[in-house]
């Protein structure tokens, strides 16, 4: 009977793992074929305003939503594989609370990513104020070797602080998380609400990760792949905290070794 029942579950559950996979998929082939655009085009000299760089030129609404999607759909790309075990989770606590309904998952992954759409509009603001400070190339890359190592150092310090450590505890235990928020709640609103908490957690987790973008390029494919890898790593295996702290250690040196002349 207990086979059968997880049967169950898991068929409950393919709808929603579809719908994750097919997000990735989507956000990642644009993701990749931006990157590709921006490297057949030396200095970013696009013809078409909206992809035109904002560092070769004054800020615009139009330079602004163009930023503001870029880093929305990549941190969709980005994410989504972190969060599908939480989502399949919340499908089962949805399926033993509430039989076979799979829409209240979908609304927890929705409020996620409302969350890292947040973050993403403040990602926009900050590529803003440094391109206006000069501190990145019109490839959206460090052009300092002083805030590289700046944001390298701060992303490492970031990794060893006790907040950092407790956003991650909440990410790398579904099962704890949703019990202490009374688990299932009927209703899209409060699915959604969950999801947008749980959300909030993981940007206070890795915001300072995904400033190192700032550092390597914003667009740098596998820099994005190196970074969802590690953020994947940091809640899957064992130990996930010690494997924070170390590569903090990693992240000072090297931001120290940027500084030396």
């Amino acid at each position: 009977m207990l086979p059968g029942r997880w049967g169950t579950q898991g068929r409950d559950q393919l709808p929603v793992l579809l719908s994750l996979l097919a997000i990735c998929a989507l956000a990642w082939g644009y993701v990749i074929w931006l990157g590709a655009q921006m490297a057949d085009m030396p200095g970013m000299d696009m013809s078409a305003p909206a992809l035109a760089s904002p560092a070769l030129g004054p800020w615009t609404y139009v330079h602004f939503l163009f930023i503001f999607s870029m880093w929305t759909v990549m941190m969709v790309g980005m994410m989504t594989p972190t969060v599908t075990p939480m989502v399949l989770m919340y499908a089962r606590i949805v399926h033993a609370s509430a039989g076979r309904q799979s829409v209240p998952a979908v609304w927890f992954g929705c409020g996620y990513l409302c969350a890292w759409t947040a973050f993403s509009a403040l990602a926009a603001l900050a590529q803003r104020g440094l391109e206006a400070l000069a501190l990145l190339t019109p490839m959206m890359a460090s052009a300092n070797h002083r805030f590289g190592g700046a944001t390298l150092i701060a992303a490492g310090i970031y990794q060893w602080l006790p907040v950092k450590d407790a956003c991650l505890s909440q990410c790398r235990a579904p099962l704890q998380f949703f019990q202490r928020r009374g688990g299932f709640q009927p209703g899209a609103r409060a699915s959604l609400r969950l999801g947008f908490v749980h959300g909030l957690h993981c940007v206070g987790c890795c915001w300072v990760l995904m400033m190192l973008l700032f550092v390597v390029g914003v667009m740098n494919l596998l820099w994005i792949a190196a970074l969802m890898v590690f953020v994947l790593l940091e809640r899957l295996v064992r130990g996930g905290q010690v494997f924070s702290w170390w590569t903090g250690a990693a992240a000072v040196v090297a931001g120290i070794w940027m500084y030396l002349p």
